[in-house]
This record gives C-alpha cells, sequence and structure tokens, in this order.
C-alpha cells in the first residue's frame, strides 16, 4: 500500500507538467462534446483517435484516451437529460428520471446532478483502482499459461452471455472476431492463414483498421440508413445549480453509486449497463420521495450517474492487469497498447511504472476538470445537439478514411475499412453485437500463444489446460455461465407444467 502511495505521488508529479495537463484538458473537453452527440460513444471516439496519436508519446495518448472516456461517459448523460436519447448505453437510465426533470424546468439541476455524481463515482473508483490494481498485478504474476488460457475463456463465454439478447448473437459475434484474428502467418510454423493470396495480410489485419471500421463507419452507414428529417427540440439549459434540498437528496445516492458500479466494472463483460439499472432500483426503493419516480426525482439521476462512472474506473483494473476488456472502450484502448508496443497485463506495472502511475494520477486530474468544465460549459453542449446528422457522420468518415490511411499509406487498409464499415452495418441490422467481435480479434493471438505454450508444457495432453486449482474453479465458473440459462428456462417450464396441472 505504501509502495502504491509513493508511486502514485510520482504519478502525480509527472501528470501535473504542462503539456500532460494539456493532454488531460483536451480529452476531457473531446470525450464530452463526443459523448453529446448521439449515437456517437467513446469507443468510437478512442478508435477515431487512435491513427491520429501514432506519433504521440504514449503517456501523452493514453492521458487523453482516458480523459475522452470519461468525458465521454458524462456526455452520453446530457443528452439523456436534453433529449431522451442516451449518447451511449451507459446512459440509458440517466434519461428515465432525467428527461422528466428537463421537460419541468429542472433540466440545469439534472445536468448538476449527473456532473457531481461523475466526479463522486470518478474519484471513489480510481481510488478503488489505485488499491486494488498492484494486488490484482501482483497475483497475476504467478498466474501460469494454462490458467490464463482459462481466464481468456472466460472473457470469451461472458462478453457472449452478458451483452445482447440473444446468446447465438453473441457467439456468432465471437467467431467472427476470433476468424478475423487468425488472418496472418501462423506463429510457430509460419504457414499464411486465410490470406487469400494478399501479400499485405500476411502479418494480419490491424485492430485500429477492424476498430474504426465497425465503430465510425459502420455507425455512420448505419445512421444514414436512418435518418430522419425532422429534428428533436432541445431544451434550453441555464446555469447548471443545485439548493441545499436537492443536496439533502443526494449526497447519499453519490455515495452509494460507486460502491454498486466500481465492482462491476472490475468483471469480465461488467460493462455499466447493469450496475446503473441497479443503482436506479436501489434508489427507488431506499428513496423517501417514491410518487416522484418516473416524474423527475433527483435521486434517480445522482445514483446511477455516480454508478456510471466508478464503473469506466473498474473497467481499468482488469485492463491494466489482465490485459482484460470488460467494455467496448477497453477493448479499444487494448489496441492502443497494442499500437505502441505495450502488452497490458501483470508485468505493465513492473516495466512501465511510470506511464501505468502517470495515467492513474491523471485519472484524479482528468476528473476533477470534468466537473470544473462541465457544470459551466453546459449551455454549450447543449448547443452541439443542433448539429444535422449529414454534416455530423460525413466528417467522421472522412476522419476515419485519412486516418486510417495516415497509418501505413496502404489502399489496402481502405478497403479493409470499407469491409469492416460493411460488416459493422449488417451487425447492426440484424443485432449482432459489436463487442465480442472486437474482444475475439484482440485476444485470440494471446489466448493461442498460452494455449500452445500450455500444451508444450504438458506435452500435447488436453488435460494440461486444467492442472491448477485456478483453472477448475475458472472452467467451473465458465460451465455456470453457460448452464445457468438452461437452468432457468427448465425450472421454469416445471413450474408451468406444475401450475397448469
Amino acid at each position: 500500500m505504501i509502495d502504491s502511495l509513493a508511486h502514485l505521488m510520482d504519478g502525480f508529479g509527472a501528470a501535473l507538467t504542462p503539456g500532460n495537463l494539456l493532454f488531460a484538458a483536451l480529452g476531457v473537453l473531446l470525450g464530452t462534446a463526443i459523448g453529446v452527440l448521439p449515437g456517437i460513444g467513446p469507443a468510437m471516439a478512442v478508435a477515431l483517435l487512435l491513427p491520429v496519436t501514432y506519433a504521440f508519446d504514449p503517456t501523452g495518448a493514453f492521458i487523453m484516451f482516458a480523459g475522452i472516456y470519461f468525458g465521454a461517459m458524462f456526455g452520453g448523460s446530457t443528452t439523456s437529460i436534453l433529449l431522451n436519447t442516451p449518447g451511449e448505453s451507459a446512459a440509458v437510465v440517466a434519461a428515465i428520471e432525467g428527461n422528466p426533470m428537463a421537460k419541468s424546468g429542472r433540466g440545469a439541476q439534472a445536468l448538476a446532478t449527473a456532473a457531481i455524481g461523475h466526479f463522486v463515482g470518478g474519484f471513489l473508483g480510481v481510488c478503488g483502482l489505485v488499491l486494488l490494481a498492484p494486488l490484482v498485478a501482483s497475483v497475476a504474476v504467478d498466474i501460469g499459461a494454462p490458467d490464463y488460457f482459462a481466464i481468456m475463456v472466460l472473457a470469451f463465454v461472458a462478453v457472449t452471455s452478458v451483452l445482447g439478447s440473444s446468446r447465438i448473437r453473441g457467439f456468432a459475434s465471437l467467431a467472427l472476431g476470433l476468424t478475423i484474428g487468425l488472418v496472418g502467418l501462423d506463429p510457430i510454423s509460419g504457414q499464411p492463414r486465410l490470406t487469400f493470396g494478399v501479400p499485405q495480410l500476411a502479418d494480419g489485419i490491424d485492430v485500429v483498421i477492424v476498430a474504426v471500421g465497425l465503430f465510425a463507419v459502420g455507425e455512420a452507414l448505419w445512421v444514414a440508413a436512418h435518418l430522419r428529417r425532422t429534428q428533436q427540440e432541445v431544451i434550453p439549459v441555464g446555469r447548471p445549480w443545485l439548493s441545499k434540498a436537492d443536496l439533502k437528496r443526494t449526497w447519499k445516492p453519490w455515495l452509494r453509486g460507486p460502491f454498486i458500479g466500481f465492482p462491476f466494472g472490475s468483471i469480465p463483460a461488467g460493462g455499466a449497463e447493469i450496475p446503473t439499472f441497479l443503482s436506479y432500483v436501489t434508489e427507488r426503493r431506499l428513496s423517501k420521495h417514491k410518487d416522484e419516480f418516473g416524474k423527475g426525482a433527483i435521486e434517480g439521476v445522482a445514483g446511477p450517474e455516480a454508478t456510471n462512472n466508478a464503473s469506466a474506473a473498474g473497467t481499468l483494473v482488469p485492463l491494466l492487469t489482465l490485459g482484460l476488456p470488460t467494455s467496448a472502450t477497453a477493448a479499444v484502448m487494448i489496441a492502443a497498447f497494442q499500437q505502441y508496443g505495450l502488452e497490458p497485463g501483470p508485468l505493465l506495472f513492473t516495466n512501465e511504472p511510470d506511464l501505468v502511475w502517470t495515467l492513474i494520477a491523471s485519472l484524479f486530474i482528468g476528473n476533477a476538470m470534468l466537473l470544473l468544465l462541465n457544470l459551466p460549459l453546459a449551455p454549450v453542449w447543449a448547443k452541439l445537439l443542433k448539429i444535422p446528422r449529414p454534416y455530423l457522420y460525413a466528417g467522421i468518415l472522412l476522419f476515419a478514411t485519412l486516418g486510417t490511411y495516415a497509418v501505413n499509406g496502404s489502399t489496402v487498409d481502405l478497403w479493409l475499412l470499407l469491409a469492416f464499415g460493411l460488416l459493422g452495418f449488417t451487425m447492426r441490422r440484424f443485432g449482432l453485437p459489436i463487442v465480442p467481435l472486437i474482444v475475439g480479434v484482440i485476444l485470440l493471438p494471446n489466448a493461442e500463444r498460452q494455449m500452445r505454450r500450455a500444451l508444450q508444457l504438458s506435452d500435447g495432453q488436453v488435460s494440461g489446460l486444467v492442472n491448477s486449482t485456478f483453472s477448475a474453479v475458472v472452467y467451473t465458473l465458465i460451465a455456470a455461465l453457460l448452464l445457468f440459462p438452461l437452468i432457468r428456462a427448465l425450472v421454469a417450464r416445471v413450474r408451468r407444467g406444475t401450475e397448469a396441472a
């Protein structure tokens, strides 16, 4: 613990330099502006900026990405409150009470509640990151190849079980991602796999191209196919403020939210959707003003918003310590690490301590900037909602194309970008989740490496994949995830048969 605090102080020393402060402020502003625009979440924002930041210093780039992540979380809530249109999925719950508050003339109070909730949730979440991440990393260093492979299989299964309404669609998306991850030369035999005679595919498909194509180009094509000429009316926003009565009703939800959001963000495929809903249900049960829920209860904004940002901080624990993404943005950030030749995992804290602790310190700084900048700028963000969708997404397509071409200067990359954009559009059309595909592409090379290492140690015996208590426990958890829906459906069928009899 003492060592972690010492490293954190060193991180603050580096994060408070003018250059890194500029990166943090730029990230928060960009993230909030992007999050305000409907349909453009933090994952797309980070994916779009990956090619642009290729020449940046890694520390500055990650500080900016973290600011974008937190800023986009708040920006999505602004859209939910003012337009009843969540900027990203984690902000859905904010619309339930935030939009009725805005319609009743309390939009400024709703935005202030969201901003302070994000600050409290982010602060407590990053504190949890400081306490938990070094401990997880120290334990993970001793994990062997079979254990690591089991964790990755858990991530594959969990990301298809939690996200989306259909497991079949989730596994279909994962299968696509694993197939794309196989493209290139076999790391042992050197034989080409799925390259179809194209020399440029010998090194595999760059994850940046996959991410930008699926998120940015795919979303732009989807919106273009569903454009409506009518524009929603934007509710005017005054200066955000809270009265003493509002503070009395919000301080407890602000403090409860992080204890719900942080654990969910830290588990595979946890995300922020489930904990924000649980926070809303909790506040509704505990509130003394139950009659206001559904009509603009301020507790219904405070709790979920604090939960939202704490969950975002929680996703950084498995990302930094195990190299496992638990959200779309975390998956894209792993691609950013790989872009700089870094491998997130247990050795990251040992090999790159300056980068890691500067990044963590910058989260505290960026979180404070988020509050100080967004309270006075709330009316400005509301005006961004008036940008016509055609102009907005045309700019995104142009930016994505130029950024992708600038990385390698290859026209093959542009064709791949278009192909993945069309794939992203098709997946949205048929309801396939994007995140399992991204997770499959990113984790497959490492999973394959760990599996082959484990099999080599056991002379090719499959039992070598389950040769420790840790891996056995993980596979038991995987079996529970796979069988639970079947058992639940069977119990429900038996109950219906009993009641019918």
